[in-house]
């Protein structure tokens, strides 16, 4: 069995949730992350229970913002040399009937969906177009994939749809520099999300009748981040939510 070769990883919306969760996988194997989220407390205390020392490296900021971007990219280069692995999990869900949607629920959508993966996106591009290539992973939403009539959410669905086609279309930009994009796209999971949530009727969503855990979309995200000739694919990770209606 081939020892791994630890790599490093940048993980927006690190704090909690899906992004704690694949922190703690990369942490798991040996590998160094540098970890985002907009709270600073909510960040360190995700350091202090993932125990990993200096291999753990926060960043506090708005991923909204392109300074925050260029931070983490600055500081993962200085501190570990190289980045070998983006995942773009920072994001925000709010279902509502369409109508209800108000403008600053747009802008929230935006600032951290998109433009939050976007600028991220473009200093990894930029980065790893200079180390050699690397892994772009995004994580949507199965709800992108297969819209349920009992969850209104057209907008979320909007922005990550679009976060699948930019997935597919840099995938096909990038193969000449060695840069792999993929997506993983999660149904009903396990996160502060869902806090309070009807358990029952979740389960409901998903045709294995069952919640998925943070930790399921942590190994896809492992998974495509360690493929060497998977690119383009956005991978749903859901209870077959989007294989069709049942």
């Amino acid at each position: 069995m081939s020892r791994h070769t630890p790599i490093t990883a940048v993980v927006t919306g690190a704090s909690s949730g899906i992004g704690l969760a694949v922190a703690r996988a990369f942490l798991q194997r040996g590998d160094r992350v540098v970890g985002n989220a907009r709270d600073h407390g909510r960040l360190e205390e995700a350091a202090y229970a993932l125990d990993a020392g200096a291999r753990f490296v926060t960043i506090a900021g708005d991923i909204a913002d392109p300074a925050t971007s260029a931070r983490m990219f600055e500081v993962a280069e200085a501190r570990f040399g190289r980045v070998d692995v983006l995942v773009n999990n920072a994001g925000v869900f709010l279902s509502k009937p369409f109508v209800e949607y108000s403008a600053s629920d747009l802008d929230a959508l935006l600032a951290t969906n998109l433009r939050g993966a976007i600028h991220a996106t473009k200093r990894a591009v930029e980065h790893m177009s200079a180390h050699g290539g690397g892994h772009v992973v995004n994580v949507t939403a199965s709800i992108a994939l297969q819209p349920l009539a009992g969850v209104p959410a057209a907008l979320p669905i909007l922005i990550k749809g679009g976060l699948n086609a930019l997935t597919r279309a840099l995938a096909l930009e990038l193969a000449p520099k060695k840069i792999l994009v993929s997506a993983v796209a999660p149904g009903i999971v396990e996160t502060p999300l869902y806090a309070g949530a009807d358990r029952d009727a979740l389960r409901t969503l998903q045709p294995l009748r069952r919640i998925g855990s943070a930790e399921e979309i942590a190994d896809a995200v492992l998974h495509l981040a360690g493929a060497t000739f998977t690119t383009g694919v956005v991978l749903p990770v859901d209870g077959g939510m989007s294989a069709g209606h049942w």
